[in-house]
């Protein structure tokens, strides 16, 4: 567990306190709230970005033959190691 120290103003400080916003449990709500937005914002960027690239969406077939070449690509280098040690 991580303790830490934030300095606030101290009408913010009181306000936040008397909202029961100062909880250990409701600061974690918050902070992951937070990072589930941001987490959000950056996903809706990323399409944009891919949205103004004109990009092609890819069909369910090709993500399936996507996915089979990267895991046999990473399978690869494994089974040839295994392979070469065995010499």
């Amino acid at each position: 567990m991580t303790e830490w120290v934030v300095q606030l103003p101290d009408d913010l400080a009181q306000r936040a306190k008397s909202a029961g916003l100062l909880s250990d449990v409701v600061i974690q709500r918050l902070l992951e709230e937070a990072m589930r937005r941001e987490a959000g914002a950056k996903l809706m960027q990323l399409t944009a970005g891919l949205h103004a690239a004109n990009i092609e969406p890819m069909t369910e077939d090709e993500i399936v033959a996507e996915v089979k070449a990267v895991r046999a690509a990473r399978l690869a280098p494994e089974s040839q190691g295994k392979n070469s040690n065995q010499s």
